[in-house]
């Protein structure tokens, strides 16, 4: 039991005035004589009796009476917690992701979450609620409640640890204060594991919402399988979680006009194949009809006129090598001698090659220095006999340097696999008893900022990056190595070009950090912009001399075929779409969660909060006690004899 006033007990000292009038009688008695006492004192011990015990049920109604009427000011009330001295902090997370299309027994789970919330939440209650997406600090239920009705479905997804992590900011750092978490989900499965480290001062709920089943379709990816000169087949992947369906409708659109159609059998995973032709712009859409989670019935998909990468080979040895890998297809491959070299083919260049090279003259080194400034790349491939003074002065920049020349043969042994040029499935496993290439010279390279792609079996480097320039520390030619005859050479090469000018792949994943090329020369203050439909957004962008390099992860929030424009030509397109993960319905397990209350309703842990901080007022039944008392003694004083 609590008091509001606890002070006001302090009174119950007063009970000791009645106990010391009733102790102390201040009244003398009188004797009186007669003639014969035997029968008197009889009658007189008898009245001593009954009046003593009047007397001690008296004292005691009064010293109740007195105590309970104390007690009645002094406001007493039981409660689970000190509420009225503790001041409660909620803060709620509603789980808006994709996931939450699913239906459960009252419709939508996020939908019938807003209900629930709307329902149970006194509208005056100060609280904080986010999402994904969105944050509602220090608000009612009332004020945001047209909001949460309004709330949409968005791909951001947050983590279990996240979320506490993020709740923790919203309280205040103030003491007395209750703090209720409450988690309200469909807590997916992943591969992290749910750990909460228990929290004393914080209360947490998790409320877990689940669909009446799980069964899900989906359209997982698109890659384009294989090119001919005439056409180029595209590959669909589909998903299924659930019952196995027989017959999956797969549509093909290229803008709104349905090009292709095909039905397939799915159980867990299925894929189809289509057909479009070469050297044609497609702005594609792939649809299935399915009633469950709507975000992965779709995906866009765009095919631009042929982009070609722009390769310029500054030679003073045999580049037969490097034709074979750059081929006409994907790459506009220009070879000169260091003679005959047209300063000003190399503003248009995307990767230059400087292939074994005695000298580098000065002109040459300002010019590539400038180019890459500008975000070139740059493959340096140095001779068996450099003048080191001009290798040194054009990666001076790059803090490497070139010193003597170790005449002995080693093999090239090390692969960085977490390089970006081999990490992107070039390997699919690290490789241990390949024929290790060798080399029979090589040039002692000091660095202290560049990685190492390759290096020989002594760890010295054989291929170093530092930023978008990369440096050979060996001759490649078939006297010096036999590199070029290697498995090695192609992907290292052929994936160098591929960073130096990144075509738009066929989609990205809204979300993820994407970054892509434009192949395109601005005018002063011009900027590119991203638009489809009503949506037109900047993004973030890097001018070059020869191209313009865009960054998006975030934005935009809505999956679609989106045109890069300039004012308002369109340059190219480009797709995006919703991340896949959620289309698993998977969900964790949290019967086994410790520290923290786990339910599937939210009506239930509100009654449990409220339940918790309710206050049971107690000073009416003292009242009542000191009104039975009053009487009691008013009885004794009347009829008690």
């Amino acid at each position: 039991m609590q008091f509001k006033h606890p002070e006001l007990l302090y009174a119950l000292f007063l009970l000791l005035i009645p106990i010391i009038v009733h102790l102390f009688q201040l009244r003398k008695f009188k004797k009186v004589a007669f003639t014969n006492v035997a029968f008197l004192k009889e009658a007189t011990l008898k009245t001593r009796k009954s009046s003593q015990i009047k007397k001690w049920l008296i004292l005691c109604t009064r010293l109740l009476l007195l105590a309970v009427i104390v007690f009645a000011f002094a406001q007493p009330f039981t409660s689970k917690v000190d509420a009225l001295n503790t001041k409660k902090e909620t803060i709620i997370y509603l789980d808006n992701s994709f996931s939450m299309q699913a239906k459960g027994n009252n419709g939508e789970l996020l939908k019938r979450a807003v209900q629930d919330l709307i329902n149970n939440v006194p509208e005056n209650e100060n609280i904080s609620l986010f999402t994904n997406n969105v944050v509602y600090k220090n608000t009612t239920i009332k004020a945001i409640k047209n909001d949460l009705l309004q709330l949409d479905y968005t791909a951001s997804n947050l983590t279990t640890e996240a979320i506490i992590l993020k709740s923790n900011t919203f309280f205040n750092n103030k003491t007395n204060t209750l703090k209720n978490t409450i988690l309200i989900s469909d807590f997916q499965y992943n591969t992290n594991e749910i750990n909460i480290e228990k929290d004393s001062l914080n209360n947490l709920y998790f409320v877990k919402l689940l669909p009446v089943n799980s069964n899900n379709v989906s359209v997982d990816s698109a890659y384009v399988s294989n090119t001919s000169p005439t056409q180029i087949e595209l590959t669909v992947q589909l998903k299924q979680s659930g019952n196995s369906i027989e017959n999956v409708p797969v549509s093909l659109f290229n803008n709104d006009n349905l090009i292709a159609k095909t039905s397939v059998e799915i159980n867990d995973e299925a894929s189809t194949t289509f057909t479009l032709p070469v050297n044609e712009i497609i702005n594609g859409k792939l649809t299935i009809n399915d009633t469950h989670l709507q975000f992965d019935n779709s995906l866009f998909f765009n095919i631009n006129n042929a982009s070609k990468i722009n390769v310029l080979s500054i030679n003073e040895s045999d580049d037969s090598f490097l034709k074979r890998i750059y081929n006409a297809t994907e790459f506009n491959y220009t070879s000169t001698s260091i003679n005959q070299l047209n300063y000003n083919l190399l503003d248009s260049q995307h990767l230059i090659i400087l292939n074994e090279l005695n000298t580098i003259p000065n002109a040459l080194i300002s010019a590539i220095k400038a180019f890459t400034d500008q975000g070139g790349s740059l493959i340096v491939i140095p001779s068996k006999d450099i003048t080191k003074t001009s290798y040194n002065a054009l990666l001076l920049n790059h803090a490497i340097y070139f010193n003597d020349v170790i005449t002995t043969e080693k093999r090239i042994t090390t692969i960085n696999y977490s390089h970006p040029l081999y990490s992107n499935g070039v390997f699919e496993k690290q490789v241990r008893n390949f024929q290790y290439p060798k080399a029979n010279s090589f040039y002692n390279v000091t660095s202290n900022v560049a990685s190492k792609v390759l290096s020989f079996e002594d760890n010295k480097a054989f291929l170093y990056q530092n930023q978008n320039t990369f440096i050979f520390t060996s001759a490649l030619n078939s006297a010096n190595s036999n590199f070029k005859n290697s498995p090695l050479i192609v992907p290292t090469l052929y994936n160098i070009a591929k960073f130096s000018f990144k075509i738009p792949q066929l989609y990205y994943t809204i979300g993820e950090e994407n970054r892509f090329d434009v192949d395109i020369k601005l005018q002063q203050d011009d900027i590119l912009s991203l638009v489809n439909d009503d949506i037109n957004m900047i993004p973030k962008q890097q001018y070059f001399n020869n191209k313009v390099a865009i960054n998006t992860s975030e934005n935009p929030l809505i999956s679609g075929t989106y045109s890069i424009k300039n004012r308002a030509k369109t340059i190219a397109n480009v797709s995006y779409n919703y991340n896949r993960n959620e289309s698993d319905l998977v969900y964790s397990n949290l019967s086994n969660l410790e520290g923290a209350t786990v339910s599937n309703s939210i009506t239930e842990i509100f009654d449990t909060l409220k339940s918790d901080s309710k206050i049971n007022a107690l000073w009416k039944w003292f009242v009542i006690f000191a009104l039975a008392l009053l009487l009691i003694e008013m009885l004794i004083l009347k009829y008690f004899k």
